[in-house]
């Protein structure tokens, strides 16, 4: 029944006691609890996962999300999503969902999640863009000695990023973290949200993956993007190719040192 009991005490505490469980990684597992089917994940950022699954939640429109059903300690339980075929309108649909969350207000840059994966970062408020972005990236870059190609891009920001005002983002959207449900709904997991830059949800997406024209499509018609965003989709890559250096190093740092050149 997994690896841990200590994770396993405290679900029969607050849940009772489970009929099945499946491991899923070192630190999720898939559990089957009077008739539901939940995931039970720990680990130091499942607090800021649940802050960050309940605010996506309350955004009307935005992409759904499992329901957080309990967090303790470093123990979350999550309800389970059954996953069918991606299909173009469920990639249409999560671009106007993605739409619909980046419209929403949101008062400040940066805040939010103090974890991304396995990484810390600072969770701190910042007043402006540059601000927010510049000090994240610095941080990351010192910790995986690349300040020197990082710090002429950092010098730039307020040029080289788009005007207007932060919205709430996932902050780790990827799409690993993108669930193709047999309700034909593209549901998020793993949330690292913060005060960003909607650029920044779209270039993640990007990431490991082209984006779909229709999500594109469908994402410009309910919240427009300015001028050159494809542009700096590279730009906003930085932040988490940064992470995945400070994680796994390899080819994730030239790709982070070559997108750097570019904007230096």
């Amino acid at each position: 029944m997994g690896s841990s009991s200590d994770w396993l005490s405290r679900f029969d505490n607050a849940l009772g006691r489970p009929d099945a469980v499946e491991v899923l990684t070192a630190t999720t597992w898939r559990v089957a609890l009077d008739g539901r089917r939940l995931v039970a994940k720990v680990g130091p950022g499942v607090a800021d996962e649940a802050d960050g699954l309940r605010q996506l939640a309350s955004v009307p429109g935005a992409p759904p999300v499992p329901e957080v059903v309990l967090l303790t300690a470093d123990l979350l339980v999550t309800t389970w999503i059954e996953q069918g075929q991606r299909r173009g309108a469920a990639e249409e649909g999560l671009g106007e969902a993605l739409a619909n969350l980046h419209a929403a207000p949101w008062k400040r840059w940066g805040s939010g999640s103090a974890w991304i994966g396995d990484c810390p970062v600072d969770a701190s408020e910042s007043p402006t863009a540059a601000a927010f972005y510049g000090e994240r990236l610095s941080d990351l870059a010192r910790r995986c000695d690349l300040r020197g190609a990082i710090e002429p891009v950092v010098a730039r920001l307020d040029v080289l990023l788009p005007p207007g005002d932060p919205c709430l983002v996932h902050g780790d959207l990827w799409w690993g973290n993108v669930l193709w449900g047999v309700d034909g709904r593209a549901w998020l997991i793993d949330p690292s949200v913060h005060g960003g830059h909607a650029e920044e949800d779209l270039a993640m997406l990007a990431l490991f993956g082209a984006l779909p024209t229709r999500l594109v499509d469908a994402y410009g018609e309910r919240n427009p993007l300015a001028d050159g965003w494809e542009e700096r989709v590279e730009l906003f890559q930085l932040y988490p190719l940064l992470v995945h250096t400070v994680l796994f190093g390899g080819g994730y740092r030239s790709r982070a040192a070559a997108i750097a050149r570019r904007f230096a």
